[in-house]
């Protein structure tokens, strides 16, 4: 099972990224997708997640900011970040799961806000 996420780098504030996860070795539309980020010191946290039905749960900061999205014909998820502000800064991470016990995760990419 792999996760491949890209898309992060550096942007000033107020700007965008769109992150992606490339997904493989898996039923991709049976999982549910989610992204989470963890700054330095502290715990990581969910930022956005998909079922595998669409629906859509996104932590409070992030509402209005950040639009989470699936392609299951590409076997992808996407992250769309915009308004950006420094405190966003953190390693962003993306990980599949089917149910309580069956996780995959990426092995992150970097988001850097300057203000």
């Amino acid at each position: 099972v792999q996760l491949q996420a890209s898309g992060g780098g550096l942007v000033q504030a107020a700007g965008s990224l769109r992150l992606s996860c490339a997904v493989s070795g898996i039923i991709f539309s049976m999982f549910d997708m989610g992204w989470y980020r963890q700054a330095p010191g502290k715990q990581r946290e969910l930022v956005a997640g998909i079922t595998s039905g669409f629906i859509t749960t996104y932590a409070e900061s992030m509402k209005g900011r950040f639009t989470i999205s699936r392609d299951n014909a590409k076997n992808t998820a996407h992250l769309q970040m915009d308004t950006l502000k420094p405190e966003d800064t953190a390693v962003y991470y993306c990980r599949a799961a089917l149910g309580a016990r069956t996780k995959y995760w990426g092995q992150g990419t970097q988001v850097t806000v300057s203000s």
